[in-house]
């Protein structure tokens, strides 16, 4: 069966590395049109080459914005209908956590700081890719969330608080922008990228032990997830988070 994304275009926010680079190359496989987006312009304009490389025959547009600042995100919004007429997929993958450590501790600014990557860019980023294209032409949104974002965890509390609130989005969301726009989630557990990397390098081995896997995710286990919610094979399904974590969720307690 067909994905339906040939010739449709996608958005990823955060698509310079890790899970955003992967969905980008995941969605490029399929024949959709990709829009980079992160911070850098010159990280972005390199992944974007790669992508040309290996799929010549999609679109590969690259545009800087940070991710929480509304009028960087407007602009991206716009050069995506400039470029390619449509905007058909939204990945809002961008995330950031700036502390570690219990949640009594963290400081204001980058509780903020949080909050408006993680949490306020889902609201910003949806909001204009309705108003933009999809409200008339309806779409998918997939927001990318945390096993953490359903399960306490030591150290990274207030990143896992706004991930449980990008679940959330992803439910109301869904109910708002019903029928024509599906919105659903993805729930990594732990994913061999930058971001992740103080909660698996150094002890993968004892990860990989532990998990009913054994072993810890890779960026393209997100990404195959990704294509299947922006493609037709999941048509029927809109507010739901797809947890994705090696088995993580259902290891036995130890009594």
């Amino acid at each position: 069966m067909s994905t339906g994304l040939t010739g449709k275009t996608a958005l990823i926010t955060g698509a310079s590395r890790g899970i955003g680079r992967a969905i980008a190359f995941a969605l490029a496989a399929q024949g959709c049109n990709v829009v980079l987006s992160s911070r850098k312009q010159e990280a972005l304009d390199h992944v974007a080459a790669e992508l040309r490389a290996e799929h010549p025959g999609v679109g590969v547009l690259a545009k800087a914005a940070h991710v929480g600042l509304a009028e960087q995100a407007q602009a991206c919004v716009e050069a995506t209908i400039a470029e390619f007429g449509a905007l058909d997929v939204l990945v809002n993958n961008a995330g950031t956590n700036p502390y570690f450590g219990p949640m009594v501790d963290i400081d204001v600014p980058r509780a903020e700081k949080t909050v408006q990557v993680n949490q306020l860019s889902v609201v910003l980023w949806t909001q204009l890719a309705w108003k933009a294209h999809m409200a008339a032409n309806g779409g998918s949104i997939i927001n990318i969330a945390s096993l953490g974002g359903l399960e306490p965890e030591v150290g990274i509390g207030y990143y896992n608080a706004t991930k449980a609130a990008v679940i959330h989005l992803t439910r109301q969301f869904a109910m708002e922008l019903a029928p024509s726009v599906r919105v659903n989630a993805i729930a990594p557990g732990v994913v061999r990228t930058d971001l992740a990397r103080a909660l698996w390098e150094n002890h993968e081995e004892q990860i990989n032990k532990a998990l009913p896997l054994s072993r810890i995710g890779e960026p393209v286990d997100i990404a195959n997830a990704a294509v299947f919610l922006a493609g037709q094979q999941s048509s029927w399904m809109t507010g739901q988070t797809l947890v994705i974590d090696g088995g993580a969720s259902v290891r036995p307690l130890i009594v």
